[in-house]
């Protein structure tokens, strides 16, 4: 039965022989944030890049299967058009390349339509202020030079310009203080709708207190071990993983090392 969720049944994937998740299973319900949580190592990112075909990751096992789709076997521009979004952990920097022509084209290609440079231009401006993103970026190539936090606000500008009907968002407060933590996450929350999905993965409960989960599951060695309710994160807060899910975060990630 054709589904809107995001659904992942029993996937496996390995990176260069080594095999990092074992068995996931997870859904990503439309009108939802469910928040990923789990120490270096557990295997997060791997499932973000995983979702999105990066050629890296090998999938020995399993589904994920959106709009009556499995979208392991498409490529990752057919994954895109399909409405999936990744914001990425560390944005790369694209020299020569305008953030308002980079997104432009973005559109374009995900949309399959020719939006005209007007109708853009404003789209683009009223995502920006929404963002607190000054117009003067527009013009700037895309992440040179910029901070962290910066990168950040320009994946989640590009996100709002979308419009992803399923989002990724990879350890997006990594490396942001606490007004940018606030600003990604008031960008977040505006997007929010009952025909929008979001996967938050992320370390720290702090992210949590701005983008409300719906669902938190923690990941330790490539495999789900808990699941609950926005309580579960606040719980990891207080005791730690040690203390809620019996794992040492340190020797989670020694394992991931050897």
């Amino acid at each position: 039965m054709q589904t809107e969720d995001l659904t992942i049944n029993d996937l496996h994937v390995s990176v260069e022989g080594k095999k990092i998740l074992n068995g996931i299973n997870l859904v990503v319900k439309m009108g939802e944030v469910t928040a990923l949580m789990g120490p270096n190592g557990s295997g997060k990112s791997t499932l973000a890049y995983t979702l999105m075909g990066h050629p890296r990751y090998t999938v020995e096992k399993g589904e994920a299967v959106y709009k009556g789709k499995n979208i392991l076997e498409m490529e990752p521009n057919e994954r895109a058009k399909l409405g999936i979004f990744l914001s990425f952990q560390y944005p790369q920097e694209i020299p020569g390349v305008s953030v308002s022509n980079f997104l432009r084209t973005a559109y374009n290609a995900v949309k399959q339509t020719q939006i005209s440079v007007p109708e853009f231009v404003k789209l683009l401006k009223e995502k920006m202020a929404l963002l607190k993103i000054d117009t003067s970026f527009s013009r700037r190539y895309l992440n040179e030079g910029f901070s962290g936090g910066e990168k950040k606000r320009t994946e989640i500008l590009q996100m709002a310009v979308l419009q992803p009907e399923i989002a990724i968002l990879d350890e997006t407060d990594s490396g942001l203080d606490i007004d940018s933590l606030k600003i990604v996450a008031d960008g977040v929350n505006s997007i929010l709708n009952k025909n929008f999905g979001a996967l938050v993965i992320t370390h720290y409960q702090r992210l949590l207190n701005y983008i409300k989960p719906d669902t938190v599951h923690i990941m330790v060695k490539g495999k789900i071990v808990k699941s609950g309710g926005k309580e579960l994160a606040h719980q990891l807060e207080e005791k730690g993983y040690s203390g809620v899910i019996g794992y040492d975060a340190q020797d989670i990630k020694d394992d991931a090392e050897k």
